[in-house]
């Protein structure tokens, strides 16, 4: 039988889900952690635009990326799950946040950091650019918000199914 305090962990996991969720629904930003996840992006930019100008552009989306994973990653290394489900909660929130990102690359309706000039400035009208797909930015918006809410299903559906006594 299941100890009834076995239940907290994947119960304040469904409910962390569940309010970013919320929160992404009602407002599109989550004050502090969005703040943070800002930052991250702004200093991906010139991060890897010392590997290369042309990386520059990506450098903020994959800041927003590899952070969270790298955080899931070392949790999942010293074998603490609910580390590591939070981490991979903190990459599908951003990945809600890239999706509104990339799904504004035409219309051009977030404001940029320090005022900047959407038409010269957006990271997602440049890369989509580049690659022919800016007619696309809304198909593939609905992609990735739908591949983040997936990230977040699998991880709550793990936190349940798992056996406490599993890495």
């Amino acid at each position: 039988m299941t100890h009834p305090s076995s239940r907290w962990p994947p119960l304040l996991l469904t409910l962390l889900a569940g309010l970013l969720l919320l929160s992404h629904a009602l407002w599109g930003w989550i004050p502090i952690l969005d703040s943070a996840n800002l930052a991250f992006h702004e200093a991906g930019h010139p991060i890897f635009g010392l590997l290369s100008a042309r990386l520059s552009v990506y450098g903020g989306t994959l800041m927003q990326l590899l952070l969270p994973a790298a955080c899931a990653w070392e949790f999942h290394r010293r074998e603490q799950r609910y580390g590591f489900y939070v981490g991979l909660l903190w990459l599908a929130e951003n990945g809600l946040n890239i999706a509104r990102y990339v799904a504004d690359a035409r219309a051009h309706q977030l404001p940029l950091v320090g005022g900047l000039d959407p038409e010269d400035f957006h990271d997602w009208t440049e890369i989509l650019s580049r690659w022919g797909l800016l007619n696309h930015d809304t198909a593939l918006a609905v992609l990735i918000r739908v591949g983040a809410v997936a990230l977040m299903a699998w991880t709550v559906k793990q936190a349940w199914t798992r056996p406490e006594d599993e890495g």
